[in-house]
């Protein structure tokens, strides 16, 4: 496991809790408890036996204002709110908890050098989403819990509640975001599979177009050509029937002349 990385919360040296290598449980498989650094020849734990889990602890009950708050009930209060970082190395494992040291003028001073350095060093961002800035500002937001929780209890737990709140919904808002980021790129890919299914609807329709405009203009070309058939057969009739008429006239002129010379004998 990888040692965790420098931190705004102030915390205790880390203190050597168990050895898991070879050497065994002996002179120097030990244990130590608290805050105490490891002593050779220190009463150790049995062996087998491990921390708790590094989860967070159920809060103790805060005592009455009229109680005096021991050491004790301070660093319980202070490892449930922010939990000991554990971690192996070299097979041991150590273990590292939160500073019980009360904090001065000086050391709020110092936490906004340390917050302004380490946002220039890490090149956060100073406006929009960055998650950098978000957890230096957590950090620092912790460690103002951690100052203030030494000493006065209660507005520590309330700082708390204010941070867990803050998280939730900073949680809640990801949970939005992404739901809707997830919806955008749905509806962007229908509105990409919609779109070719336009697109191929459009060539169909042109091509379907191209047909019927094909189709329209052999339809003109024959209504022309039976036109210009009916005509030159329209024009030859008329000449025909014209030319009938005036056989038949020239005709009833010879049956007139040769009547009215049978008939003008006839007369005399």
């Amino acid at each position: 496991m990888i040692p965790p990385s420098h931190s705004l919360v102030k915390y205790d040296n880390p203190v050597l809790v168990s050895r898991t290598d070879s050497t065994g449980a002996g002179a120097g498989g030990m244990a130590v408890g608290g805050r105490a650094s490891p002593i050779k020849g220190a009463p150790g734990m049995p062996e087998g036996k491990k921390l708790p889990p590094g989860g967070p602890k159920k809060l103790p009950p805060v005592d009455d204002k009229g109680r005096a708050k021991t050491p004790t009930q301070t660093e319980d209060i202070l490892n449930s709110i922010l939990p000991p970082r554990e971690w192996e190395e070299t097979g041991q494992l150590w273990v590292q908890r939160v500073s019980s040291t009360p904090a001065t003028r000086l050391d709020v001073i110092n936490l906004q050098e340390q917050l302004d350095h380490m946002l220039q060093k890490r090149q956060a961002r100073e406006t929009g989403i960055c998650p950098v800035r978000r957890e230096l500002y957590s950090q620092c937001f912790d460690e103002l819990i951690r100052q203030v929780t030494i000493s006065c209890q209660e507005r520590g737990l309330l700082l708390l509640r204010v941070r867990d709140e803050i998280r939730m919904s900073i949680a809640a808002y990801q949970t939005l975001y992404e739901s809707s980021v997830a919806f955008g790129m749905r509806k962007a890919l229908q509105a990409e599979q919609g779109k070719a299914d336009m697109e191929n609807r459009i060539k169909e329709l042109e091509e379907e177009k191209r047909q019927l405009e094909q189709t329209v203009l052999e339809l003109k070309a024959k209504c022309e050509a039976i036109e210009k058939r009916e005509s030159e057969r329209r024009a030859m009739e008329e000449r025909k029937h014209a030319e009938e008429i005036a056989f038949l006239k020239k005709t009833n002129v010879q049956l007139k002349t040769q009547l009215e010379g049978i008939l003008s004998p006839q007369k005399k």
